[in-house]
């Protein structure tokens, strides 16, 4: 397959949560909406089918494959539609402060389908391949970069802060030891190194042994929750009253960081329970779709094991 080439699922790819999606964000003729995570474009044609042949969407991806993707869409989408390429938080502050506005905002966080399905690109640890897990192909910090490079304290931290792994330390210890023979550059080897570090009865426990480590590597590589972090207040800002948002995480660490963000903006007065009337004057500025995040049903999880562990949280700018 040629490095630029659609793998055939592209053109079926099924998003998660769609339905979910589709009912939190309602999107209605004429309306301008943002797609700050196009990947394969499958969020991306479900909204633009809600617009009903009136309004805007504007797709936003840092990985320059999801170009010849838009492309694709851009030709039956039937909406007017723009693509931008960029880190997602980096392109939604310079759109909030260009005064663009939306109606409705979605970030579909994590991976996406089209750079699992390609090997080359580093992101499973099912396959063997360059250890890479680039998001954008043109940046320079890479998988292989950070494993032959960061000391082991670092390594620890990444794998515990990022990937919540119990043996980040034992693992840290055998990557050290082992590139001291030959760098990593291949997902294989780095495989197989941490089966050998962990204790025999976790390699057979929840999941694949390397799970954990390869998230914390990917999100170390693309800078994710720092992204995040910056581009919820960006997206909010570019929210037009009754906007609405709606966000998907995949772990733990994105779902804490989207829960945390809403919760703030639902709350209202913060004066001390003992005043007598509100002195604060803040009111507050989002109102949850629904109050815990959704979760696939168990119809789509059997459809789709990969949308096992998505959340949503969403809301509307009041």
């Amino acid at each position: 397959m040629l490095p630029n080439a659609l793998p055939p699922s592209a053109t079926d790819h099924v998003p998660v949560l769609a339905e979910e999606v589709r009912e939190s964000l309602a999107v209605r003729p004429g309306e301008t909406v943002v797609d700050a995570t196009f990947g394969a474009g499958g969020h991306a044609a479900l909204l633009a089918s809600e617009l009903r042949g009136s309004g805007k969407l504007i797709a936003i991806d840092r990985d320059p494959g999801a170009r010849d993707y838009f492309q694709r869409f851009e030709k039956r989408a039937g909406v007017q539609a723009r693509f931008l390429r960029g880190d997602f938080a980096v392109v939604l502050e310079q759109l909030a402060s260009n005064g663009v506005e939306a109606d409705a905002i979605l970030l579909d966080l994590g991976v996406s389908s089209m750079q699992v399905d390609r090997p080359e690109r580093g992101f499973s640890y099912a396959t063997d391949a360059p250890l890479d897990m680039r998001m954008d192909t043109s940046a320079d910090v890479t998988a292989a970069g950070i494993v032959n490079e960061a000391d082991e304290r670092d390594l620890a931290t990444i794998f515990r802060r990022y990937g919540e792994e119990r043996y980040a330390r034992q693992i840290a210890r055998a990557i050290v030891r082992r590139r001291k023979e030959r760098p990593f550059e291949r997902t294989g080897d780095l495989v197989d190194t941490i089966r050998a570090a962990i204790p025999a009865p976790a390699r057979f426990g929840d999941g694949h042994p390397a799970k954990r480590v390869f998230q914390a590597l990917r999100i170390a590589v693309n800078d994710e929750l720092t992204s995040l972090e910056t581009a919820l207040p960006a997206a909010f800002d570019m929210l037009r009253a009754g906007g609405r948002i709606a966000v998907i995480s995949f772990h733990s660490l994105e779902d804490r960081i989207v829960k945390r963000f809403m919760r703030d903006l639902e709350r209202g007065c913060e004066c001390p329970p003992d005043f007598p009337i509100c002195v604060c004057g803040r009111e507050p500025q989002l109102r949850p779709v629904v109050r815990k995040a959704v979760r696939p049903s168990p119809a789509e999880v059997a459809a789709n094991p990969r949308a096992a562990s998505a959340r949503l949280r969403a809301g509307v700018k009041t």
